[in-house]
């Protein structure tokens, strides 16, 4: 029988198409794959305390310059996990096919699955595939549930106060400009390429070594952008938060698509970027530690947690100049992740 090209409403059935289909999946994930064809898997954990996230991935475009869904969805829910501090372990993957779909495609998704779950040395330990008539999907959506353990004292916004020290890891805007320039043509995605990453290993390390005990609360800058995160902590810790413009790593090329578009790159989705609050003594040393990683060169202070009651972000620049930073009431932009 002449091997099939595209994913058929038959896949979904439940026979042997739906058969084939779990059994590419499952040999391409190779040594990443824990599952033992149950209705459950069963997991050994040594832990008190489970962190546990779950999130949908519907990328437009699906593939781009440095990375695909596949990609996205592992780092997404690794990083949901390690900025509370849980080791990640295991992820569920589940995905909705539109009929149609290349399974030449697909089988390079599930292959990047498998690198950047190798990559955060974490195992997928249950799926489920489902497909739909055309036009019923944009051609292909993932889910994923992360679990992870506690091997120290998770992380939390209640630890944020006053004269916290608010750090960047690294660029903010280059996701979106990226897939943004795919999209309208703008020509920047070979200079400006996607942050996209777990990032699990590096926030082990940094939490592991000295200045771990500083470390108070970190967040994974996405959807929203930075501003939607510094809003998010002076509503949680009610008092406001003064960033300094002039300090976000924003690159050249990310600003000016940006400007092209009219929007703010602080408003933009990124996908491998964490803001971290630090107690105000260590947070030079943080900077340096960050720093060591590739991924985290540009890292730098860019505000603090005012002693200021109530909630608003405060942006200041270094001609003196100050304005409060509105939240955003929707998107700038449609849909990217």
């Amino acid at each position: 029988m002449e091997e099939l090209a595209f994913i058929e409403l038959d896949h979904g059935t439940g026979a042997k198409l739906s058969q084939d289909l779990i059994d590419m999946i499952t040999s391409t994930l190779e040594d990443v794959h824990l599952g033992k064809m149950e209705d459950s898997a069963i997991l050994p954990m040594n832990a008190s305390q489970i962190a546990m996230t779950t999130d949908s991935f519907v990328v437009a475009p699906p593939f781009f310059g440095n990375g695909d869904i596949g990609k996205i969805a592992v780092a997404g829910t690794v990083n949901d996990l390690a900025v509370m501090g849980a080791k990640p372990l295991y992820l569920t993957l589940a995905m909705i096919i539109e009929e149609g779909f290349p399974i030449r495609d697909l089988k390079r998704i599930v292959s990047s699955v498998r690198e950047a779950a190798r990559e955060a040395k974490v195992k997928i330990v249950a799926g489920d595939t489902k497909v739909v008539a055309k036009g019923e999907a944009d051609k292909i959506f993932l889910n994923t549930a992360g679990v992870g353990i506690f091997e120290r004292e998770p992380l939390s916004t209640s630890k944020v106060s006053a004269g916290d020290k608010m750090i960047l890891s690294s660029n903010i805007g280059d996701h979106s400009i990226h897939l943004l320039s795919i999209r309208e043509g703008l020509g920047y995605e070979s200079r400006v390429l996607s942050d996209c990453a777990p990032l699990n290993n590096h926030i082990d390390k940094l939490l592991s070594s000295k200045l771990g005990e500083s470390v108070m609360s970190i967040r994974d800058v996405t959807r929203g952008g930075l501003a939607e995160v510094m809003h998010e902590f002076s509503q949680k810790t009610g008092r406001v938060i003064a960033c300094n413009e002039d300090a976000l790593p924003i690159r050249l090329e990310t600003e000016m698509a940006a400007d092209m578009l009219g929007v703010n790159p602080i408003h933009l989705a990124n996908e491998g970027c964490l803001c971290m609050f630090v107690k105000p003594d260590m947070a030079d040393e943080v900077v340096a530690f960050l720093r060591e990683f590739e991924h985290f060169k540009n890292a730098c202070v860019i505000g603090e947690v005012t002693k200021t009651t109530g909630t608003g972000v405060l942006m200041s620049k270094k001609d003196g100049m100050t304005y409060e930073l509105e939240q955003l009431i929707g998107a700038e932009l449609p849909r990217l992740c």
